[in-house]
């Protein structure tokens, strides 16, 4: 099974697939080079910012990931980013924070199989679709 696949997997609970794959698709065009906050090096530089430095590390490095809470998600890409994710799936901002909280350890992680963030980041969201595998 794809990483994708796996992803819309674990996120279960009472959507459908197709809302799970829209929640996975939301966070990989967060994390290309083309997003709004800056893509993967943006997020890695609001995860420090935050003093989740350890947690970013533990993503892109080999090993177990460190959890995230939903709060600290909603602090780490602020408030208009949750809602403007929400808005896009029709779900409530905690909802969103909660699912987020689940799904970026993984797609980090997927994203960074050398161990550090590409200086030049992933490109475009389709570039990182295609690195994580049919869906």
């Amino acid at each position: 099974m794809s990483l994708i696949g796996s992803l819309v997997g674990m996120l279960g609970g009472g959507q459908g697939e197709g809302d799970n794959l829209a929640m996975v698709n939301a966070v990989i065009r967060m994390l290309g080079n083309d997003a709004p906050g800056g893509g993967i090096g943006g997020l890695a530089a609001k995860l420090q910012q935050s003093g989740l430095g350890g947690v970013l590390d533990s993503w892109v490095g080999h090993g177990q990931n460190l959890p995230i809470s939903p709060e600290q998600v909603d602090n780490v890409l602020g408030a208009d980013m949750v809602a403007g994710i929400a808005r896009q799936l029709g779900l409530d901002n905690g909802a969103v924070a909660a699912q987020l909280s689940q799904v970026l350890p993984h797609v980090v992680d997927a994203l960074t199989p050398h161990g550090h963030v590409p200086a030049q980041g992933l490109g475009d969201a389709q570039q990182l679709f295609d690195q994580l595998g049919p869906h």
